[in-house]
């Protein structure tokens, strides 16, 4: 069970997590069995934005998008590790929320990466019961990992 991490930063920020640490929050969102991979791309807010209106019609930078990769009907046979698909987070969304919502850059880059590879892994949140399963695991997750419950911080902001 491991999940392969590929990072891009075209941006070449700095402030952003060791390679380490993403891979050990990155391998405790892995659900599935076997190897896996996924691309991280860390992104300034017009890539964000052009994205989130491209495939979301949605046009603002969001924290983090989801791109599960949907495979061709016959595999390749030298295609050993599955392939989960792209996420793109929004350096600066993401540090800003963390602002806001009073958390360490750290606990938000957490929260945004399992959120987003639950979602290349089929968890939503288009309603309610789906919304509270996702929460629940992120938050049983980060748990595991020494990190707060991040609704729990959210709501305390308002």
């Amino acid at each position: 069970m491991t999940l392969l991490l590929d990072i891009q930063n075209p941006e070449d920020y700095t402030a952003i997590p060791a390679e380490t640490d993403l891979s050990h929050w990155a391998q405790a969102a892995w659900l599935g069995d076997g190897e896996a991979g996924v691309v991280v791309r860390i992104v300034a807010e017009a890539e964000s934005q052009a994205l989130n209106r491209a495939y979301r019609g949605k046009d603002y930078p969001t924290n983090v998008l989801s791109f599960p990769y949907d495979p061709p009907p016959i595999p390749l046979e030298d295609d050993e590790t599955d392939y989960l698909g792209d996420l793109a987070i929004c350096q600066p969304v993401m540090e800003r929320e963390a602002r806001e919502q009073g958390k360490t850059i750290q606990q938000h880059w957490a929260h945004l990466l399992i959120h987003g590879l639950l979602h290349l892994q089929g968890y939503d949140h288009i309603t309610d019961a789906e919304a509270e399963e996702m929460e629940a695991l992120e938050t049983s997750i980060l748990g595991k990992l020494g990190f707060p419950d991040p609704y729990q911080l959210s709501t305390e902001e308002k």
